[in-house]
């Protein structure tokens, strides 16, 4: 199978790469390198069994000709291309809300055009201010005002889906979309706002752990390589086709205890620092209290359950 990775050297998208390629699968790259790492892939192209099955493009996904004869090429696109972190997207708000949903358009174009089955990964920050958790694929969405930055990434990640299942529902596209719930592991940089990266890069140096707000905030993490192998089952599910599905882990850590188990894994010195939201980022930032998945639908369609403890994936995270 020859599969199209947009996006695909960026963190997740490495690793999804690395995935298919273990598989046995020709594994295409299109990277403008905005916000991925050449670096990501380069292990890959080092590898002998790998390189003779890997393409790297590197170009945008607006570069037409481009992606026409990579989505002509591959069986299977998987589109991960996108503006990513939260200071990333206060800093280049407009250039992100762009690049979201016109460089998702391209793609469901271009997958149109040729029928190829798509998987559009989405995010959690889409769900909004809900305090409730599980948070369930057909909850209703609550964002804040439009004075809030913040909520420019959630509402263009939104309105990928809409076109994505309007593709579906209108064109019989075959698509597939993913919600992804905070994604850590290797490779993965703390240079766009990701929380983990950023304690584990404090901790390692003995410098202050910096907490935004009380700390009181709470999330879910997930291994990178439980979530590439739920991309790639549910991607040959005939029946996930026009459907919505969280990704994530299942344990509930407020970011303050987070920090906490950073310095214990890494036997770091390092005090916890508290900065308040105003310090951290612009006005026009408005944090989320709960970001809890519900898995049971991915999980009536196919074998996933996240069990990789935090603890051992801070130790791996250390070591690479």
């Amino acid at each position: 199978m020859k599969v199209l990775i947009t996006g695909g050297a960026g963190f997740i998208g490495s690793h999804l790469a690395e995935e298919y390629l273990k598989n046995g699968h020709e594994v295409y790259i299109i990277d403008d390198l905005s916000t991925g790492y050449i670096e990501n892939i380069h292990f890959l192209e080092k590898n002998e069994e790998y390189k003779k099955r890997l393409y790297f493009y590197h170009k945008s996904i607006f570069d037409e000709e481009t992606l026409l004869n990579l989505t002509g090429t591959c069986d299977r696109v998987f589109h991960l291309a996108a503006a990513v972190g939260v200071d990333y997207i206060l800093k280049n708000t407009l250039t992100s809300i762009e690049r979201n949903i016109h460089g998702t358009e391209e793609v469901l174009k271009m997958c149109g055009r040729f029928k190829k089955k798509v998987l559009i990964t989405s995010t959690s920050e889409v769900y909004g201010k809900h305090l409730h958790a599980p948070l369930v694929e057909d909850d209703n969405i609550i964002y804040g005002p439009p004075s809030k930055f913040r909520w420019s990434y959630a509402a263009s990640k939104l309105m990928d889906e809409f076109m994505a299942l309007g593709w579906h529902r209108q064109n019989n596209l075959s698509v597939i979309i993913t919600r992804l719930f905070n994604t850590i592991g290797p490779r993965q940089t703390s240079s766009y706002g990701m929380v983990l990266p950023r304690f584990v890069k404090q901790a390692l140096k003995n410098e202050p752990l910096t907490v935004y707000g009380d700390g009181n905030q709470t999330r879910t993490f997930t291994y990178v390589g439980d979530v590439v192998r739920a991309l790639r089952k549910i991607m040959e599910q005939d029946k996930a086709v026009g459907q919505i599905f969280n990704i994530g882990g299942t344990r509930e850590i407020s970011i303050l205890e987070l920090a906490k188990l950073v310095v214990q894994v890494t036997g770091s010195k390092s005090e916890i620092k508290m900065i308040s939201y105003d310090q951290a980022y612009t006005r026009d930032f408005e944090d989320m209290q709960r970001r809890v998945p519900s898995i049971e639908k991915i999980q009536k369609y196919i074998e996933y359950n996240p069990v990789i403890e935090l603890e051992d994936i801070i130790k791996e995270i250390v070591q690479k």
